[in-house]
């Protein structure tokens, strides 16, 4: 497995006190770390990218070894170009697994995916978030424990302004009565697609072991099944089948 987790890095470098606090090498560095043990086959990969590498950190050298990308955005979606939103669009459609995370919601690749605003309902109060397995037989909800108690949480609610999708994985509540579709996959020309919510710049949600399951099912799930393969237009002679 050849995963690439990708992190827009500006509450850590800006100096956010309680971000350094909860991820002191970054967001991106802490969920690579806890994925570590998931993935530690000879030819399982994981590597970073962040919003200040040149092409963010996602050329098409780091594409082509990517089989899943883990997308984490909150405050610098509008500072991503859109010519590396072009790069990974295209990558999606031919094949490779996104899995979209937190705020990631409003990243211009999941709007360009999805085709809708992505908007929700918010509030910060640091709140419990019980994160209830809808799909139970669903391959990223193995081994997860239903309800996954995040002890501290941002509040996301409906309405949620996304595609009816492919399967509702998850679904969480929050102390003051919202619920929310935190857990939803798409699939879009051969890729799939997954979106988690939880996951706070805040709290230290990355570090709980149950999301970190979601997490790695969620990357084997996305995994291409297949060669990636763009989705263009091929000319066909007449009967080019029978031969």
């Amino acid at each position: 497995m050849r995963i690439t987790v990708w992190n827009e890095n500006l509450h850590e470098t800006r100096g956010d006190a309680v971000v350094r606090e909860n991820y002191p090498d970054g967001i991106h560095r802490a969920i690579a770390a806890g994925l570590a043990g998931f993935f530690d086959g000879a030819d399982d990969v994981l590597r970073t990218a962040t919003l200040q590498d040149p092409e963010h950190g996602l050329t098409d050298a780091v594409l082509d070894e990517t089989d899943v990308l883990l997308w984490w955005g909150h405050i610098g979606h509008a500072e991503v170009a859109d010519e590396v939103v072009d790069r990974v669009h295209r990558r999606v459609l031919a094949g490779m697994g996104l899995l979209v995370l937190h705020s990631g919601h409003y990243s211009k690749i999941f709007q360009r995916l999805t085709g809708t605003t992505n908007s929700l309902l918010w509030r910060n109060d640091g709140e419990r978030e019980l994160v209830w397995t809808i799909d139970q037989t669903h391959p990223i909800a193995a081994g997860v424990p239903s309800p996954i108690v995040v002890p501290r949480q941002e509040m996301y609610g409906e309405p949620f302004d996304i595609p009816v999708p492919d399967e509702l994985v998850f679904m969480s509540s929050f102390e003051g009565g919202e619920v929310f579709r935190s857990g939803v996959t798409y699939t879009r020309g051969l890729g799939r697609i997954f979106y988690f919510s939880p996951g706070d710049q805040e709290y230290p949600v990355y570090h709980q072991p149950e999301i970190l399951q979601v997490l790695a099912n969620g990357i084997r799930w996305a995994a291409p099944r297949q060669p990636l393969r763009d989705q263009t237009a091929e000319n066909a002679q007449r009967d080019w089948f029978l031969g």
